[in-house]
């Protein structure tokens, strides 16, 4: 009879025998910069041939009614005008394209009475934002 059991992480599992004959089985994952050492532009997160991670860095201004509830101290932020500016795409995950809900992550500074200047992030569609540059 062999049984499985979790181990640590990452995923490494290890067969029990219960008779006297004890096998090992494990799982480990492989990072793509490991297979690809030989190439130098091995990439991890593949964003060089995204076209959406271009857009990185860019300025944008919300076009929707939007509110946000996470602002530190603050009830809600209306994001309707606002412009930030484009820090992260994260659509692509190890060089795979993911089906992310809203894969700009996009950073805001707003004035807060008595706090001053607060930086904040927003994920949102591309359908909600508006290209300045």
């Amino acid at each position: 009879m062999i049984t499985l059991k979790s181990s640590s992480f990452p995923s490494r599992l290890t067969a029990v025998s219960t008779k006297a004959r004890t096998r090992v089985v494990s799982c480990r994952a492989v990072s793509t910069a490991s297979v690809d050492k030989d190439e130098k532009d091995a990439s991890i997160s593949g964003s060089e041939e995204d076209p959406e991670a271009a857009k990185v860095g860019a300025k944008v201004r919300v076009k929707v009614p939007l509110k946000v509830y996470h602002v530190p101290r603050v009830p809600e932020v209306d994001l309707y005008g606002m412009e930030g500016v484009i820090k992260q795409f994260v659509g692509v995950w190890k060089g795979k394209r993911i089906s992310a809900n809203l894969p700009y992550k996009v950073e805001f500074v707003t004035e807060i009475e008595d706090r001053g200047p607060v930086k904040f992030l927003a994920h949102l569609k591309e359908d909600e934002l508006e290209f300045l540059d």
